[in-house]
Order: C-alpha cells, then structure tokens, then sequence
C-alpha cells in the first residue's frame, strides 16, 4: 500500500502543475472567445445573417459557462450576461463591441495573461509552418485561391485583401490557431508549440506587405494587439520587419516564470519555484534593470524587494506564495505598462553613469598598479598589466556577441560572482605583495634583476600581474555589456555615445593617477596603492557574494539597512559580515605586529 501511495504523489507531482494552470487555459478560451464577438458581431448585425447572429449567441453562451467556472472572472459576469442580452436582440454592435475589449483588459489584468511572444518570432520559420500547415486552405501567397478553399463554406480568409484581414491581429491568429474557428472550416492545431503559433501568426500578416524603409519603434506586444488598420501606413515595415525582445517582453517573461513558479509552490515542488523565481528575475528583469531604472528607479526598487521576499518564502518552504507572488505580478505589470520610452539625453547620462560606476574598481586597480611600476623603473612589467586588460576586454566582448544564451540568466551571475571573488584574491595578493616592500632598495634591485630577464625567467611577477589585470577587467566588461545592452533598446546612439564619454574620462583619471603618483616617494606611493588595492577588494567581495546570492547559490539574510551599488554594500548580514572581516584584518595584522617585539624584547 505505502509503495503505491509512493507511486501516486509522483504521478501527481507531474501533473499537478498542470492541472494548477487550467485557469490559465480557461482564461485564454475566455479572451479568444470575447475577441471574436468583438470583431465578428458587428458584421453580422450589417450583413443581417441568421446563421452568423446564431453563431455570436453560442459565443457568449460558451464565455459565460466559461466565466462562472473561473474565479478570477467572477465580477465580470454580470457584464457578460448583458453583452448577451444585447446579442440575443442584435442590438448595439459598437457598444457591444467596446465592452468585449474592455473585458479582455480586465481578464488579461485579472489573471496574469501575456498577450505576446517573449521573443521576435522568426517570420522564416512561420513561412514553413503556413507552407505545412495551413497553405492547403489558404494557398501559399495567401491568397485561399486553391481547390480545397472552393469547397469549403464559408471561404478561409485570404490573408492579402479584403477588410476583415485588416482587423486581425497576430494575437487572434494566435487563438484560431489554438482553439481553430467555431463554424468554419478552420480545425484547432495542437501539435504546434508556442514559438510556431507566435511565428505563423506573425507571418500570415505580412503576406500582403512589401516594405523598403525601417519601421519605427514599436514594442512586440503593441504589434501583437494591434491590428494593420490601427497601425496605418507604419503597417508594412512593422510587419515585415520584427523589432528585437525590448523591455515589455522581457517582463511578461517574468510575469510568466512567477506565474510556474507560484503552480510550482501549490504543488509541492519548492526546488523548481525557487528556479523559476530567480530565472524571473535573471532572465526577465536583469537584463533591462538599467532601463527600467531610467524610467522609475523606486519601482524597481519595491520590484526587488518583492522578488526578495518571494525568494525568501521559497527558501523556507512556505507552500503558499500567492501574496508575494501577487505582489511581483503587479509591481511587473506596472512596470510594463507604465513605461514609456525614455529620452536620448537620459539614456546617454544613464549609459555614461553605468561606465563609470562599472570601471571604477578597474580604473583604481589599473592606475595604482601602473603608477607604482612607472615610479620604480619598471615599464616592461606595465605593458603585462595592459595586456592583461586587453585580453579580459577581448574575452568579455567574445562572450557578450558569440554566447549570450550562455551567460543569460544566472550562468551570467555566476561567472560575475566568481571571477569577483577570485578577483579579491588577486587584489590581496598585488596589496600584500606591495605592503610587503618595506625596504625600497631591496625592492628596487629586484624589478632591476627581474628586467635583466625575460618575462618567461621572471614570471612570477608578470604572471601575478597580468592575472590581477585579466580578473578586474572580466567581471566588469561582462556585467557593463550587459548593462549597455538593456539601455540600447531605446537608443543606440545615446548608449554608444555615453559610453564613449564614460571611457574617455576614466581614461583621464588613469593618467592623473599615473601623473600625480610619481611626484610621491615610492614608499607613500606602495602605501597609498596597498590602500586602493584592499579597498577594491572589500567592494568587489560585496559584489561576488552578492552575485552568488543571487543565483542561489549562498543563502539570503536580509538586515535593514541602505544599499549602495557602487561601494558593493548591500543589505544582507552574511555579505556585510564578511567585508567587515576583511575591512578589520589590516588592523588586526598591525595590531599583532606591534604587540610581537615587546613580546620578544628583553625585560
């Protein structure tokens, strides 16, 4: 009996996700089904067809059935019983109408539903679904001009005149595909997935466009609801040519991953919410923080304290997170609703600021690094530190174009965290290693006999210096790129030019750290550059442990207090505690050290 009991919680562990989004599937036959009364009624009441009138009624018949079975459409029945009302006595087609629009808002709002793909469906891979699937009916042009179509009553759409395609959207395309149409001939098609019905639904309404120009800026989820007729003559470019994932898409990502995440929970499967929570948030809303951040920083800021505390409740197994997940779906959708695209000027002060909160470790590492070799005569060693930079440049670069599928999500956290951490390690060695130089002479012949040989006989400093250069630069070309790349979605020439800016004076302060250090004595310029050096690695731990937090590899504890990005504070107990560790041990160390010779020295 126990083995079987065993047996059943397993079966029903898979499928009880399933079952926990029915809602889901009843919401979007609702929305499907509102869609077509809202197009479709207002032809039947002008052309009088008893058969097409008949055909709305058994409409609302269905959404009402529909509606009383799902509990987030419970207020909205009596609304629905009086678009039927006017339906059954073909009354009021533009009132009737606007209301079926206006419930489709309030349901999508209601229960969480995206309306659009999470990427630029691929219109090449629409083609060979239409080709497969649907150019039996409708011909390949679209045109519905074959011998099939000439029997069928009533006729497919064609799809490159006539007005009703001019009302379509690729959302309802969408639907027809996944449900068909109730009295035509147009069958639903379960076996496509979601990427094939995105692209066939995108790609059938291109069919009748040519277009020679570049469209404007338009979201994907905007062109997904809009119809040909609304977009007007933009219609053509926008058709044919797909904008990128821009910010509304990477949210509804999000909202669709807490959405699993909250099945997830219910059903018992705490491990796969809290992936689904930290793939929200690393994959649907990192990657466009920086804009988002543009447009209403305090927004974003309640959006991750609601991830946090959705995370938190994940962690300690709480099978109920319909309140915190409540709460990111909201602050989710109102971060997709109330952004509006931001002006040049703030994306290049944003894109300049990112540079240079992002190369500032870099810069202090670089200059106090070159300064120090500058000073004591030893520029053979200065260009290894270039070179080191360089080539962690060239590699962040390698990785941004060639494996961003790679390092989305928390693969890119992790390789933030941990080439943080070991960064820290570099930094303590080059401020160790500086510190340690308390006789300048000694120091200054060995640089002498370093340089006498090759790099390969003396490596040991070449190497060290090269591997601090290399760890600083990687974390930071990665995570800046990543950054550039969600403010560019409004404007690429603000972006590039901010950016170009924000180099352009970290370089200026390299060369004042350079210029000024070498008026300092040698030893006040290792003192000062130990300094720099250890401070870094205090913020670059924050940063690391941060990091790693984040993808959920170190737990959480959250203090509260203020966070400062920049300084690598952040409100968490385990990662305050160990910069403090590491921010005392410098004292601690001088403190043992002027204790050990009055230990040692004669009464």
């Amino acid at each position: 009996m126990r083995r079987w009991i065993v047996i059943f919680c397993a079966l029903f562990a898979l499928v009880a996700p399933r079952f926990a989004r029915a809602d889901d599937k009843d919401a979007q036959r609702l929305v499907a089904v509102l869609q077509y009364v809202a197009a479709d009624y207002p032809e039947a009441i002008k052309t009088a067809s008893a058969a097409e009138l008949a055909e709305q009624r058994s409409f609302l018949t269905e959404a009402i059935a529909i509606a009383r079975k799902l509990p987030a459409a419970a207020s909205l029945l009596p609304r629905l019983e009086s678009i039927e009302a006017r339906v059954g006595k073909g009354e009021d087609p533009a009132a009737v109408q606007r209301d079926c629009a206006a419930l489709v808002e309030e349901l999508v709002k209601a229960t969480g539903l995206t309306r659009s793909p999470k990427a630029a469906p691929d219109l090449a891979r629409g083609k060979v679904v239409f080709e497969s699937t649907c150019a039996s009916c409708h011909g390949v042009d679209g045109a519905a001009q074959t011998q099939l179509a000439a029997t069928l009553d009533p006729k497919p759409v064609s799809f490159r005149d006539g007005p009703k395609i001019l009302g379509l959207t690729p959302y309802r395309v969408f639907n027809s595909t996944m449900y068909g149409v109730k009295g035509t001939a147009m069958p639903p098609f379960s076996t496509l997935d979601e990427g094939d019905r995105w692209a066939v639904s995108f790609y059938v309404l291109s069919l009748r466009h040519a277009c020679s120009g570049e469209p404007p800026r338009v979201s994907l989820e905007k062109l997904a609801n809009t119809s040909d007729a609304e977009l007007g003559a933009d219609a053509a470019c926008l058709r044919q040519k797909l904008p990128a994932v821009d910010a509304g898409a990477q949210l509804l990502f999000a909202k669709s991953a807490i959405q699993q995440a909250m099945s997830l929970a219910k059903s018992g499967d705490m491990p796969g919410a809290r992936r689904a929570i930290l793939d929200a948030y690393l994959s649907g809303v990192e990657p466009v923080e920086p804009l988002l951040k543009s447009r209403d920083a305090a927004l974003v800021a309640r959006l991750e304290e609601a991830f946090l505390a959705m995370r938190l409740a994940a962690e300690k197994g709480q099978p109920d997170l319909d309140k915190e997940g409540a709460r990111v779906l909201e602050l989710l959708e109102t971060a997709r609703l109330s952004g509006s695209k931001t002006t040049a000027r703030s994306v290049f002060g944003l894109s300049f600021l990112i540079m240079l909160r992002e190369g500032f470790e870099i810069v202090v590492v670089l200059g106090a690094l070159l300064a120090v070799l500058k000073k004591a005569g030893a520029r053979q060693y200065a260009k290894v530190v270039h070179a080191g930079w360089i080539a962690a440049l060239f590699c962040g670069g390698l990785v941004f174009f060639f494996a961003r599928k790679w390092v989305a999500g928390s693969n890119r956290e992790w390789l933030e965290g941990v080439v943080a951490l070991v960064a820290v390690v570099m930094l303590l060695y080059a401020a160790f290693w500086l510190n340690a130089r308390a006789n300048t002479r000694k120091f200054m012949a060995e640089i002498r006999d370093k340089m006498k040989t090759t790099l390969g006989g003396g490596g040991s400093v070449g190497l060290g210096l090269f591997a601090i250069s290399f760890s600083s630069m990687l974390r930071e070309s990665v995570e800046t790129a990543i950054f550039l790349q969600g403010l560019a979605i409004d404007s690429v020439r603000a972006t590039a030019w901010g950016a170009i800016a924000g180099i352009v004076v970290l370089f200026g302060v390299v060369i004042a750290m350079q210029k000024y250090g070498l008026r300092l004595p040698l030893r006040v310029l290792f003192d000062v550059s130990t300094v720099l050096l250890f401070v870094t690695a205090v913020i670059l731990l924050g940063k690391g442990i941060h990091a790693l937090q984040e993808v959920g590899f170190l737990p959480l504890r959250p203090v509260p207090m203020f966070r400062v990005d920049l300084l690598g504070i952040f409100p968490d107990a385990w990662g305050l505690a160990a910069q403090l560790v590491l921010a005392s041990t410098p004292f601690v160390y001088r403190a043992l050290t002027r204790k050990a010779p009055e230990a040692h020295s004669p009464a």
